[in-house]
């Protein structure tokens, strides 16, 4: 049994909120200096390299797509790379899996690398990406300024759930390092399963309401399967958005009047600043 499944509710609400991109500055620099950079290395492609590092930022950061799966945005940059610039062997292979596969993992992608050297190929990307990102300088990797306090205040009229899709280990470690793991009742993370499951399982303890924190449109979307309620961080005011947050959007939520106009107003403005 996962904690949780054996968590028990403390407070009338919870807030949930998710961790790379949302609460911690980490989603820019791992794209920037990991995940664009490593598939540039691995398929050669140092020729188009601005061009296509400014391609995989707008997939992966700035654009409806932002948060997607590592292998999905790969395959959707492959393409994308496959039609303009130069072939790319198997692309059709892969972009059939990362579109139908139940699992979009490194074992997954192991198991298919003898069918295919595009599915080698994909794992040696993602355990580059891994690596590079493991030794990114611990003092780049921080939250957004407010979160801490934003943390405490939701702390002190709700149970407070990180739900991430990230391992759970650099989670755990990086919300240690910046004393926000205080503010924090429970870590779901990926080996619990997803976003949208975690949230289900929160609904089931009877809170009166929840409130999923989030800043890709993945977010949303696993909080509207639960019918939870869905507060934005959007992408380049992230400032603004946890400022907002402290403001006047928890007093919203624990008073029950963010449902609605307001909440709809929020998702406007996140949906046109990804270009939704």
């Amino acid at each position: 049994m996962s904690a949780l499944d054996d968590f028990k509710r403390n407070e009338r609400f919870a807030v949930c909120v998710d961790s790379d991109g949302c609460a911690m500055d980490t989603m820019n620099i791992k794209h920037f200096r990991c995940f664009g950079p490593c598939m540039v290395e691995e398929w050669g492609l140092e020729q188009w390299r601005d061009d296509i590092l400014l391609r995989w930022n707008v997939i992966n950061l700035y654009s409806g797509t932002r948060g997607i799966n590592r292998f999905k945005g790969l395959a959707m940059a492959l393409g994308e790379i496959n039609r303009q610039y130069t072939p790319i062997d198997g692309i059709e292979l892969l972009v059939d899996w990362a579109g139908h596969a139940p699992e979009l993992s490194n074992d997954a992608v192991a198991k298919k690398a003898a069918e295919h050297p595009i599915f080698d190929k994909a794992l040696r990307w993602s355990q580059a990406v891994n690596r590079a990102i493991e030794a990114l300088p611990p003092e780049e990797v921080k939250p957004f300024a407010r979160v801490k306090e934003a943390l405490a205040a939701a702390h002190r009229v709700a149970d407070v759930v990180v739900v991430s899709s990230a391992n759970p280990e650099a989670v755990r470690d990086e919300w240690k390092r910046f004393g926000l793991i205080g503010d924090v009742d429970l870590l779901c993370t990926q080996e619990m399963g997803s976003k949208a499951y975690c949230i289900g399982k929160l609904v089931e303890k009877g809170y009166d309401a929840i409130l999923m924190c989030g800043d890709a449109p993945g977010d949303e979307e696993a909080a509207r399967k639960n019918h939870v309620l869905y507060y934005p961080i959007l992408v380049s005011h992230e400032d603004e958005s946890w400022r907002r947050f402290l403001d006047e959007a928890l007093e919203r939520f624990t008073e029950g009047t963010f449902a609605g106009a307001y909440q709809q107003t929020l998702v406007d403005a996140f949906n046109a600043n990804l270009g939704r």
